[in-house]
């Protein structure tokens, strides 16, 4: 079965139908996104030298996680920006909303790190030229000859595979950020990421958090890799599905309940190598 057609039968019905235009937000977007990236970042980080040569110091490793996050988060805020440029979303609906907010999240993101790199003496990387058909396999802003109905379903199913990754990578990345400056706002962002992935799986009709490594109804097959791993059931070298729980709430299939309240990190070549799916250069 091809990626349109999973897609094609993924269902919309709960997507409201009211009309409006979005072109102008544009320009408030991208103010409240440089405020709130000042505002963000850590006092004193741009121009404390002792600081920035810490950061200098703790080896390659923080800076590849933090080129790594920025290139997720220039990504992630240009899909918004271009999904709310098209028509694709309709005016007033439960996802419009959403993506307005979550628009001004990511541009705050990527403008705080940055300012970040930037004042610790590193030059953070170019933006990428993204393709968000992936090659022609998607149509989520409505450019071709597929139907409204569904390039919205793939637009949602996109926003969701970006942020369900975006969670695991900052997750995956934070042992390289110890010691540095940049962990704690890192984590920040993280819970942020954590809270845009649910809303998005929500207003999918899914429920907010992850089944074992299943990537939910209508999610075409090629975003498998974001939910591979999704079901260790071992934590902390503790078996949590045949540990007696006794008298705890924790009944019926263990598993599946294990899998829902523990999420996993994402290595950064795996993290690399989805947003390559979407790079042209």
């Amino acid at each position: 079965m091809s990626i349109i057609k999973m897609l094609d039968e993924f269902s919309s019905e709960n997507l409201m139908n009211k009309k409006s235009s979005r072109r102008d937000m544009f320009g408030t977007l991208s103010s409240f996104g440089k405020k709130a990236a000042i505002a963000a970042v850590p006092f004193g980080l741009a121009t404390n030298k002792a600081k920035a040569a810490a950061f200098q110091d703790s080896g390659n490793s923080a800076v590849d996680a933090l080129q790594l996050a920025l290139t997720l988060e220039y990504l992630e805020a240009e899909f918004y920006m271009m999904a709310l440029e098209s028509d694709v979303l309709e005016g007033g609906s439960r996802s419009e909303i959403a993506f307005m907010q979550i628009s001004k999240h990511e541009s705050a993101h990527v403008d705080f790190l940055i300012s970040g790199l930037e004042g610790a003496g590193v030059e953070p990387v170019a933006k990428p030229t993204f393709d968000f058909t992936a090659g022609g396999s998607f149509d989520p802003f409505n450019d071709g000859d597929t139907s409204m109905e569904v390039s919205r379903a793939q637009m949602l199913a996109l926003a969701q595979a970006f942020e369900d990754t975006g969670v695991r990578a900052y997750k995956g990345q934070a042992a390289n950020l110890m010691g540095t400056a940049f962990l704690e706002p890192a984590l920040q962002i993280h819970s942020v990421e954590a809270k845009h992935a649910s809303e998005i799986r929500r207003i999918r009709g899914l429920k907010g958090w992850i089944t074992g490594n299943q990537r939910g109804d209508g999610m075409p097959e090629a975003t498998q890799d974001v939910y591979n791993g999704e079901e260790v059931t071992m934590q902390a070298d503790i078996d949590l599905v045949g540990y007696d729980y006794g008298d705890s709430p924790l009944v019926g299939d263990k598993t599946v309940a294990v899998t829902q309240a523990f999420d996993e990190p994402m290595s950064g070549e795996t993290a690399s190598t989805i947003a390559g799916l979407f790079i042209v250069s």
